[in-house]
C-alpha cells in the first residue's frame, strides 16, 4: 500500500461528496486542501469539530483553500449532518475506507471496553500541487480548526 509522508505528492484520490459529484485531488490543484477525518456524523467530538472549521470557513476560503470532511458515513447521512449543521464544504463519503487507508487513518480503539476499528480523528493540509504539508493525528478537537488555519497561513507565506 502507497503511504503518505510530508512534503511528497498524494497519490491522486476520489470519492462521492454531498453535492453529488465525485471529487478528485486533481480538482484542487493551485489551491490549499484540509482534508479532516473524522469518526461518525452527529456525534459530539464530530458535529463540534465540523462546526469549527464551519466558522472559520470563510477565512480558509480567503487563504486559498478547501476543507473537505471525511468519515465511512453514507452520503444520506453525510446530507443530513451537513444540512443540519449548515457546513458550507463537502463531506465525503469513504464507505470502501480507500481513502482511509492511504492516510492510515483506521486504527484499533476501545469503545466501551471493546476494542473496535475505527477512524483516528485526523487531519491533512495539502499544498497547491498535491503534496502533503501538514499533518496533524489523534486530533483533539477543541482549538483544532484555528492550528490548522495558522499553519496554512504560515506554509502559504
Amino acid at each position: 500500500m502507497t503511504s503518505i509522508a510530508l512534503n511528497q505528492p498524494i497519490p491522486d484520490f476520489s470519492g462521492e461528496t454531498t453535492s453529488g459529484r465525485t471529487l478528485q485531488l486533481a480538482d484542487f490543484r493551485g489551491k490549499y486542501l484540509i482534508l479532516y477525518f473524522y469518526p461518525k456524523d452527529n456525534t459530539p467530538g464530530c458535529t463540534r469539530e465540523g462546526q469549527a472549521f464551519r466558522d472559520l470557513y470563510a477565512e480558509f476560503l480567503a487563504a486559498n483553500a478547501d476543507v473537505i470532511g471525511v468519515s465511512r458515513d453514507s452520503i444520506k447521512s453525510h446530507e443530513g449532518f451537513k444540512c443540519k449543521y449548515e457546513l458550507p464544504f463537502e463531506l465525503l463519503s469513504d464507505h470502501d475506507e480507500s481513502l482511509c487507508g492511504l492516510f492510515d487513518v483506521i486504527k484499533m480503539k476501545n469503545m466501551y471496553g471493546k476494542q473496535v476499528r475505527g477512524i483516528e480523528r485526523s487531519t491533512f493540509l495539502i499544498d497547491p500541487e498535491g503534496k502533503l504539508a501538514a499533518e496533524w493525528r489523534k486530533v483533539s478537537v477543541d482549538g483544532h480548526a484555528a492550528q490548522v488555519l495558522a499553519k496554512l497561513r504560515e506554509v502559504a507565506a
